[in-house]
């Protein structure tokens, strides 16, 4: 998808990352508008993951819509990741002390020589960059993971087996037994991708700071749990002592 064209074959998609480049835009001016000495290392941040079949994009988007924060999915990271002139801007404000953030931030994930064109190091690569220049909410591609450890807000999603299953049958008209045969095989994928490029347990609780069950609540009920979450953390890191 080099120079562009993942961009230009995806309309729809391509518009999502132009509207939510222009709202990280104006956060990154608002991050470069402080004096260096002030700037944080990094910028807040809520990452958002789910188990397979739920697909979390309308909490995801409420909780960006009152944050005032850009959403990044799984869909438009993947684009940002392949597409040269996205990669481009994300480099526009970025300068030596950013690069030597970067190094150090991605020096986890990168085992051997760093190859540029390695799709998991681009991906690394731009969620890093977006969260160090501007507030962000990122849903999926383990976000939570390549950011570093102790800031933002992680959240995991989770419900029953048989809900899941459910609900893609419906949306992919499947029998019950192929849906759970195709989330089982997607977890299974998940977890070993985990393993292999971050060398965790995807579904370990200890990486989130919120897990939620959507089994219990509304996902209207969801997103206000999520924004409460994140008050509160911020107000305990920003308290005195």
């Amino acid at each position: 998808m080099a120079g562009g064209r993942g961009l230009a074959g995806e309309p729809g998609r391509a518009r999502a990352v132009e509207r939510q480049m222009q709202n990280w835009e104006l956060a990154r001016a608002q991050r470069l508008s402080l004096p260096v000495e002030s700037r944080p290392e990094i910028e807040d941040f809520v990452c958002i993951s789910r188990q397979a079949g739920i697909d979390g994009r309308e909490i995801a988007e409420g909780v960006a819509a009152r944050l005032g924060w850009p959403l990044f999915d799984r869909e438009v990271l993947d684009l940002m990741a392949g597409d040269d002139e996205v990669r481009r801007r994300l480099y526009e404000a970025v300068d030596e002390r950013d690069f030597k953030w970067w190094e150090a931030a991605m020096s986890p994930w990168v085992v051997g020589r760093f190859v540029q064109d390695d799709y998991f190091h681009r991906l690394c690569e731009a969620v890093l960059m977006l969260a160090r220049q501007g507030r962000c909410v990122f849903l999926g591609r383990g976000a939570h993971r390549i950011l570093p450890a102790g800031q933002g807000l992680r959240v995991r999603l989770r419900a029953g087996l048989a809900g899941r299953a459910r609900a893609l049958a419906a949306a992919r008209q499947l029998t019950l037994a192929e849906a759970r045969e195709t989330l089982e095989s997607e977890e299974r994928g998940r977890a070993e991708f985990f393993r292999r490029r971050f060398r965790t347990d995807l579904d370990d609780p200890a990486g989130y700071d919120l897990v939620l069950d959507l089994d219990r609540w509304a996902e209207s009920e969801v997103v206000e749990l999520i924004l409460g979450a994140h008050a509160l953390r911020g107000r305990r890191t920003n308290s005195p002592g």
